[in-house]
């Protein structure tokens, strides 16, 4: 009997599509079978409307399905089928998606909110649809023997629910029921939920399992128990992320139409949305946004349900380290911050943060990459076709790993700073994870040029001869550059990239760079005047240190005497003299901190970026009135800061507000780098403007530099972390470049 043989690839496992195939062919009337394999998904089909069913395999895909091809060719059966199967999955091995983690949908919502005793007000309810995905996955194919969901047995009900494939819940692997799954924990008491609100009101915090791993929990209303929280996880000012359902999200802010879909999106981030200030300051200290999400498990919806107030839902984890996510783990870490321990008897697979995002009015930014965006895959851009398979590790901190294997790079979930043990531990076990997940085998390895980072050291320990050097700017430029499907063969950009710190090529360090370039090769058309470090890493911390050594640089010497009068100027102004821990840097994040110590930003950094995100906060208090841009020199490439720092203190000698100074710092940046751009452009140099770097995570400063750009083509991160978390991707598809050029 002759049928089609149908491979469809992409994400389609974990998200009902063969139940989804079943139906379809019930349909169109045909038969045959459907099951899963290393693949993806595989179909024999016999019948009279073949071209429909085929045509309706992408058209009508489940929700959370991602189909990338659907690969017909002839395939004969001994015998006409009689009916329509689907199959136990065949293979071992990995080339098809997993599926992210996904939020409750609204019909699990509506289970655990209903009156079915097996469900109503059970934390763990859900189907093909919603629920855990990654986090529970120990192999692929995702079967529910693979997954920490195998140890639970299911009960009948939930047995003939799995086995009916016009069920929704059919070949959920996750699904169980109050019968037969996991159980919440709270002091070994009944009403976990109920005596969790009674205790979150009653100013306690609590340490929650989540998807994930734990969150730190206590009520965002509370500003007593905020300050019990920041003392006790010695997190004196960093921003805390908020849960809560629409009706506490619309109590504090007002999200845009943008902002409410990625608020609602199946990933559920936490998205940053400008605040009203109904809530304690102390949430986000000299912030104008706060970080929220909408509840993304039964459990939260349940404890949101009862409490009727935001929470502040932060990481379970000692400063530095990776979030907690075992229960004796959360009791020995935890129990000196949380005055209770919520936990449950599911194992978590793998521990991933909360993704972050904003939404600009040039479409999304990804902060952090992580719980429900992971491990979604990008296609490559044309010209990879035949791309080796590659293995990159990113980056120091915000340290992230890619891996690019069959036309598909897969960015991993952010692991964090490398300078941890712990989080070192984590990178090294996410290395072999990803790689027995995904079958991976690379031929080629990428590193960023910095030899002291230890994911660079890592890199060469497995690479061998097959180790491709990556320098960082460059990494971002082909970064931005990849997720827009820059081709191969494209020609050349001129990227703005604008970070902290990144070992240039000619051995300083770099961070305000004009490049002009494509993957395979750059030139550095133009930077920032360099500015001595002092004290090195210090220098990263304390931004008074940099703003010493830019009004030195500018002949200011006697202006940084009175404004510093109580600073040990002259020992750092004989270190840098005599060149001892003081290199040079022409760093874009070290001004913005040297502008904002200007400004009256005092002390070290409790965060990274606390400077420069508070200075963006204070332009933003400016209003629309910008008045001139600071103005910068430029002269042989070079982008000199001086007249902007004399024009600065004018502005302070008159009593000009601080706010519009910052308004006025962030277009006179904006303008120099766009200028310098565009001239490329204009000279036919390059054909568009890449924008990259931890500084356009500043939604000011990327919305003047497009500004400032004009009609210039330009390409945006939408996709990947504009920081350092996007890193490997670029060295990835660099190290890919070369190897096709070697060929």
């Amino acid at each position: 009997m002759d049928g089609l043989r149908i491979r469809v690839r992409g994400q389609v496992q974990g998200v009902g599509f063969r139940p989804f195939i079943w139906q379809l062919a019930r349909r169109f009337g045909i038969t045959g079978d459907v099951l899963n394999d290393p693949e993806g998904v595989l179909i024999h089909a016999c019948g009279p409307d073949l071209d429909a069913f085929v045509a309706a395999i992408a058209s009508d895909a489940p929700p959370l399905a991602r189909v990338d091809a659907v690969e017909t060719a002839p395939h004969i059966f001994d015998a006409k089928p009689s009916t329509f199967e689907i199959t136990a999955s065949q293979g071992s091995g990995a080339e098809t998606r997993v599926t992210p983690d996904a939020a409750t949908c609204p019909d699990c919502l509506a289970d655990i909110r209903g009156s079915d005793p097996r469900r109503s007000g059970y934390a763990f309810t859900n189907c093909t649809h919603c629920g855990p995905r990654f986090t529970i996955l120990h192999g692929l194919p995702y079967d529910r023997a693979k997954t920490t969901m195998g140890v639970f047995g299911m009960c009948d009900d939930c047995a003939a629910e799995y086995a009916d494939p016009a069920d929704r819940r059919f070949h959920a692997q996750p699904v169980a029921c109050a019968v037969c799954g996991p159980q919440l924990c709270l002091d070994h008491g009944e009403d976990v939920v109920a005596r969790a609100a009674e205790r979150l009101l009653a100013g306690e915090i609590l340490a929650i399992k989540g998807l994930g791993g734990f969150h730190l929990c206590c009520d965002a209303t509370n500003a007593e128990a905020i300050a019990t929280l920041r003392t006790r996880k010695h997190r004196p000012t960093k921003p805390l992320a908020l849960m809560g359902r629409w009706e506490e999200i619309e109590a504090h802010a007002s999200p845009s139409p943008e902002e409410r879909t990625a608020l609602s999106s199946s990933a559920a981030p936490i998205v940053l949305l400008s605040h009203q200030g109904t809530l304690p300051d102390a949430l986000a200290p000299g912030q104008d946004r706060l970080g929220w999400m909408l509840p993304y498990t039964p459990l939260h919806h349940l404890l949101l349900d009862t409490v009727r107030c935001p929470l502040v839902m932060t990481s379970g984890n000692l400063s530095g380290e990776p979030q907690v996510i075992g229960n004796d783990e959360a009791v020995e870490k935890l129990g000196g911050f949380a005055d209770g321990i919520l936990c449950h008897n599911r194992d978590i697979a793998r521990r991933l943060d909360d993704s972050v995002m904003q939404v600009t009015k040039y479409g999304p930014m990804i902060l952090r990459r992580a719980r429900g965006m992971v491990p979604d895959t990008l296609r490559l851009p044309p010209g990879f076709e035949e791309a080796p398979q590659v293995v990159a590790f990113g980056a120091h901190l915000k340290s992230a790993i890619c891996l690019v294997k069959n036309g598909q790079a897969l960015l991993s979930h952010h692991l964090g700073d490398l300078d941890d043990p712990l989080t070192w531990d984590e990178f090294v076990k996410a290395d072999a994870d990803y790689a027995a997940l995904f079958d991976h085998h690379p031929e080629v390895f990428a590193c960023d040029l910095h030899p002291g980072y230890r994911s660079s050291q890592h890199a060469a320990a497995r690479a061998g001869d097959a180790l491709v050097e990556v320098q960082h700017h460059h990494a971002h430029l082909a970064s931005c550059l990849a997720e827009n499907d820059w081709p191969l063969d494209g020609g050349s950009v001129a990227g703005i990239i604008l970070d902290g710190l990144g070992l240039g090529s000619d051995g300083t360090i770099w961070g305000g760079e004009v490049l002009l370039g494509d993957y395979a090769g750059f030139t550095r058309a133009a930077h920032l005047q360099p500015a001595p470090l002092p004290g090195g890493d210090m220098a990263s911390r304390e931004p008074w240190r940099n703003l010493l050594a830019r009004l030195d640089q500018a002949g200011l010497s006697v202006v940084a005497d009175t404004m510093l009068a109580d600073a040990p100027r002259d020992v750092l102004r004989q270190a840098i003299a005599k060149g001892v821990n003081a290199p040079l840097s022409s760093s874009a994040g070290r001004l913005f901190d040297a502008f904002a110590a200007l400004l009256g930003f005092s002390g070290a950094q409790s965060f990274e970026g606390e400077a420069a995100m508070q200075l963006e906060a204070m332009a933003l208090r400016a209003g629309s009135a910008v008045g001139s841009p600071y103005p910068f020199a430029e002269t042989d490439g070079v982008i000199d800061p001086a007249p902007m720092w004399d024009a600065a203190l004018a502005d302070l000698h008159k009593g000009t507000g601080k706010e519009k100074m910052a308004l006025r710092f962030h277009a006179g940046l904006a303008q120099a780098f766009a200028t310098t751009a565009k001239q490329l452009l204009e000279d036919d140099h390059a054909k568009a403007v890449a924008l990259s770097g931890g500084c356009f995570q500043n939604a000011l400063l990327l919305e003047m530099t497009i500004k400032a750009l004009g009609d210039a083509p330009i390409l945006l991160h939408t996709k990947v972390p504009a920081n350092d978390g996007g890193l490997a991707l670029g060295q990835a598809l660099i190290a890919a470049a070369l190897d096709s050029g070697d060929r």
